[in-house]
């Protein structure tokens, strides 16, 4: 699969002390502060490709393909939780030669970025998350709420979850279902996506990311694993308020960290950084200035 190109970036495949080899894509002044942008599912790096050149002139920009997808590598150790995520993420850095960076994630990105900064914060300046829930989300609202996670089962049920991706037509239509107007639609990119996880690997890959949550990521929250731990760098989450999670699984985020708020966006639905990159991008500069 050809590597979409965008004007002022640059590709590079780094080899981690994880056990996996990932492709970042990179754009802006090699001496600028670095932002790691952490994709989500069913994407890779090129859901930033509208964020990329509003930051490229005074940030150098990292995007890097989560384990399995995209066009990074599979894992020495299988391992698709988020916190294994974060930990690549860290290990890029550390190859990189980045002592901090600011952090953008979206969906599973967005909550490995949250589980980077927690684990590490010593290494990142600010964090940006979006289209995603924050681990502290009590379990009685979680219960409440499983019903608008319950497209996840299909996509993390062994042979089943693979199966789907590959044959494209779920991953199309959670794309147009969660996407919030139909003026930012990007067909030609949902192509890109789709093809992507035609490729078994990738298929794999993202079905896995949907069985490690819910069969030990959400039941380690709900024994509030990440209780009493706070943020301890400005935080921000943003949320479309036309995102299918709701924001029940959002609400609450600013208690959780010393310089924390939560946003949420009218007539946007679950993929912020496509549907607003300018709202992205402003903020980004707000806080990583």
């Amino acid at each position: 699969m050809l590597m979409p190109e965008l004007a002022g970036t640059e590709h590079r495949f780094v080899p981690l002390s994880t056990g996996v080899r990932v492709h970042v894509a990179l754009a802006g002044p090699a001496d600028a502060p670095v932002v790691l942008a952490l994709h989500g599912w069913p994407q890779h790096w090129w859901v930033w490709r509208r964020v990329i050149p509003l930051l490229a002139d005074g940030f150098r920009v990292v995007a890097m393909d989560l384990r399995g997808l995209g066009w990074s590598g599979w894992p020495n150790d299988g391992d698709f939780t988020k916190q294994r995520i974060a930990d690549d993420a860290l290990a890029l850095l550390d190859a990189l030669g980045v002592a901090r960076a600011n952090l953008l994630g979206h969906d599973w990105g967005g909550l490995a970025a949250i589980r980077l900064a927690l684990g590490a914060p010593e290494r990142v300046r600010t964090l940006l998350a979006m289209g995603v829930g924050h681990p502290w989300v009590p379990p009685p609202r979680v219960a409440v709420n499983a019903w608008r996670l319950a497209y996840q089962l299909p996509l993390a049920t062994p042979l089943v979850g693979p199966a789907l991706m590959r044959d494209g037509r779920f991953p199309r239509y959670v794309l147009r279902a969660a996407w919030g107007g139909r003026e930012t639609w990007d067909e030609a990119a949902a192509e890109l996506y789709v093809a992507s996880l035609r490729r078994p690997a990738q298929a794999r890959a993202g079905s896995l990311l949907y069985r490690h949550f819910l069969a030990r990521e959400l039941p380690a929250g709900a024994r509030g694993e990440l209780a009493g731990e706070r943020l301890a760098m400005p935080a921000r989450l943003m949320m479309g308020r036309r995102d299918p999670l709701g924001t029940a699984f959002s609400e609450g985020f600013e208690r959780h960290g010393d310089d924390a708020a939560l946003e949420l966006i009218d007539g946007c639905g679950h993929f912020v950084p496509e549907e607003r990159p300018e709202l992205v991008a402003e903020r980004a500069r707000g806080m990583f200035a």
